[in-house]
Parts: structure tokens; C-alpha cells; sequence
């Protein structure tokens, strides 16, 4: 159902609830589901529901609140798709469509293959997901430690904490993350590297983005900082993109108040080779109006739509059903896309090289699924080097 997509009445449950790591007791929770890494035994469809309920209602998380607490009204004035009365009802109408998207997702599991599924997930989130931070942290620390800036998007609490602790990291950046974090736990952060950069000159400025429309926009999502000689940003747009110009305008705005300094801005644009017009961010489009507003891309001013930056397809495991895709499907319905960007002051700098990355290893294979066993990330990995 498409429609039940765009309304993220499955989906936004899931975002919130699936894995919480924010814990009073610093452990991991995970709702009863198929679509994570919960380690518990379902040895029916009724002692899956009696483990949900006791999930979402009763167990408290941090403060006091459980899971259903922490669920979130989804606002017309980001998913249009949404009616006046839905608005209005949005917390236990999702708190329902989650529950009947976990229902079926067990049902189908317990009816296809009822004595090994929960194994075969088991091994793939030791694969996939319990080690992402570890082997993220890696691929930093082998790699791209030398840089000068790193941006990073939807980045888990857990691993800012990991990178911190990480003697390589902690030793070559200051690791700085948005004083208000993300409740779905996806912020962006900036790492700055200690040889070039002091940490009595880094200022948050995030709080002085003033945007179109503030719901556009949620904690964590963006941040802003200057130092002596720079303003940088990091920021994830929405799955739409619809979101990215008005941020990027907010920045531009901002860096008029700075215009002593100069811009850098690593972004997650979601803009896409063949957008829907009115509702996905066509990145051509894009680049007309970071034109428009004295900026250039490590693409250039006109980038190429077919230089992809993501290269993979939703299953049917997952909340958002309407874009899961059939192997057959993997390039309509897929996420093959050119959607992240450094963006920068027109005549500024001069890009001496940007390159790509989808290994882990400063290679980048075309036509390649990914993530992978290998790397982690739905986004290729972008490198730039600007020359003054």
C-alpha cells in the first residue's frame, strides 16, 4: 500500500522503537520483531504478543517512559500524505499499523520457516548490524584518518561514543555532535582534525539556522559550527530530499552573518536521477539552486545524475513495503542514486580530486550492491581535496 508508506504509519513506529540504545540501563533494547536484532525466543505467535505488549508498555526506557512514550506525532507539514484527522490521531494509529506490520512479518516467518529463521537472523545481525560501529570505526581509523574534516549523517549515539573512545580518533579529531540529539538516534557530526584545527575556536551555531519551515527540520539532523576560518555543516535530508533546499538556503542565510568565513558543507542531499516531480528532490534541480546561491559541489556546478552514490533495494522486510523491490526491480524500485555532496563557496577552492568509496578500502566498484559483509553503509564514502 502505497499510501500507508507515505504516511509512514508503519515506518515511523519502527524508526523510533525498533532498536533503542538510549537506556537508563545502558543496554540495548529491541522491539519483538523479525526486522532486528532482538534476542529473545518467539515460540508462538501469542508469546510474540504477550512480548510486545510488555515491550512498548512496560518497559521503561529512560525517565520513566516506555517505548510507546517515546513514539512522536507525524505532521502533515512533512508527510503531506497525511490527513487533518490522522495528524491528529498519528500516535496510537501508528502504535496499531506497527503492531499489525510486526504481526505479519511473524506470521509469515512462523509459517515459512518456523525452526531456523530466528537463527539465520541471528547470524545476520552479528553480521550486519552488531558489528557496523566496529567495523565503521575501522574503516576511519585505516583510512581516512588523515583528513582534515569528516561529515558524517545518521550516526547512532553509540557510535559517537565508540569514536571518542577510539584511540586513533580521539587522538586526530575533536568529535563534535549536535547538543540536541536525534529521538530516532540519527544525527549528523563533524570531526575536525586537531593539527589544523583548536578546539577554543570551535563555536555551535547550530541554533542560529533559521528555517522555511522548523518541522522541515528535526533535532540532529543538522550541525553547524565555526572555527577561525571556516563554516561547516553536516546534514541528512529527509528520504525525500524535499527538505534539502530549504536547509541548504538556511545555511547560506547563516553564512551571510559569517561572511568572513568560508563554507564547507557535507550533506545526505536524498536527491535522486529520476525524481517525482512535487515529491522526490531531482538532483539536477538541485544543483540549479545551490548555483543560484553562489555555491559549487565536489561535482561540479551540473553533476552528472548517473554517478551514483547508493546501489541497493529494500526486501519486503521492512516497514516501508511500497518501495521493497523484487530482484527483477533492483534499478526502478532500488536506491540508485547520486545523493551525497560537499558543497562550497563558488570560486573558493579549486577540487583537485573527489573520489568514491564503497569498499572501505578507497575503491569504489560500480554496479555493486552495498552495504556488504565489508562496509556497512548504504552511502558510498565521499573524499574531496580542495586546493585554496
Amino acid at each position: 500500500d502505497a499510501e500507508l508508506g507515505s504516511k509512514r504509519l508503519a515506518s515511523m513506529p519502527d524508526r523510533v522503537t525498533n532498536t533503542i540504545t538510549k537506556t537508563a540501563s545502558g543496554n540495548i533494547l529491541y522491539r519483538p520483531t523479525v526486522i532486528n536484532c532482538f534476542t529473545g525466543h518467539m515460540k508462538s505467535m501469542d508469546d510474540w504478543w504477550a512480548q510486545w505488549k510488555e515491550f512498548m508498555f512496560h518497559t521503561t526506557v529512560i525517565d520513566g517512559k516506555t517505548p510507546s512514550d517515546m513514539l512522536q506525532q507525524i505532521k502533515r507539514s512533512k508527510y503531506p500524505a497525511v490527513s487533518v484527522e490522522e495528524e491528529r490521531i498519528s500516535l496510537p494509529l501508528q502504535t496499531m499499523a506497527g503492531a499489525i506490520f510486526d504481526a505479519i512479518l511473524v506470521h509469515m516467518m512462523m509459517t515459512i520457516e518456523p525452526d531456523s529463521w530466528q537463527n539465520l537472523r541471528t547470524d545476520m545481525c552479528n553480521a550486519l548490524n552488531l558489528k557496523k560501529n566496529d567495523k565503521t570505526l575501522e574503516i576511519l581509523e585505516n583510512e581516512y584518518s588523515n583528513m582534515d574534516i569528516v561529515f558524517l549523517q545518521e550516526v547512532a549515539a553509540s557510535f559517537v561514543m565508540k569514536a571518542r573512545a577510539s584511540a586513533v580518533l580521539s587522538s586526530n579529531f575533536y568529535i563534535l555532535s549536535p547538543d540536541k540529539q536525534s529521538r530516532s538516534n540519527q544525527n549528523s557530526v563533524i570531526m575536525l582534525n586537531k593539527a589544523k584545527f583548536g578546539l577554543n575556536e570551535i563555536n555551535d551555531v547550530t541554533s542560529e539556522l533559521v528555517f522555511e519551515q522548523e518541522s522541515m527540520v528535526a533535532d540532529g539532523d543538522i550541525i553547524a559550527i565555526t572555527t577561525k576560518d571556516y563554516l561547516l555543516a553536516s546534514f541528512h535530508g529527509d528520504t525525500n530530499g524535499m527538505a534539502t533546499i530549504p536547509v541548504v538556503r538556511a545555511v547560506q542565510k547563516l553564512h551571510q552573518s559569517y561572511s568572513n568565513l568560508k563554507l564547507v558543507f557535507g550533506l545526505d542531499a536524498n536527491t535522486y536521477e529520476h525524481a517525482k516531480k512535487g515529491k522526490t528532490q531531482d538532483v539536477l534541480e538541485f544543483a540549479k539552486e545551490y548555483v543560484r546561491l553562489g555555491l559549487t559541489s565536489c561535482w561540479g556546478d551540473t553533476p552528472d545524475p548517473k554517478n551514483h552514490t547508493t546501489y541497493n533495494a529494500r526486501t519486503f522486510l521492512q516497514p516501508q513495503l511500497n518501495k521493497a523491490a523484487k530482484r527483477s526491480e533492483f534499478l526502478t524500485k532500488g536506491d540508485v542514486n547520486p545523493k551525497d555532496f560537499i558543497l562550497f563557496d563558488r570560486g573558493a577552492y579549486k577540487v583537485v580530486r573527489t573520489t568514491k568509496d564503497n569498499t572501505g578500502k578507497k575503491k569504489f566498484i560500480e554496479n555493486h550492491i552495498f552495504p556488504t559483509l565489508d562496509f556497512p553503509s548504504d552511502h558510498g564514502i565521499l573524499s574531496t581535496h580542495l586546493k585554496l
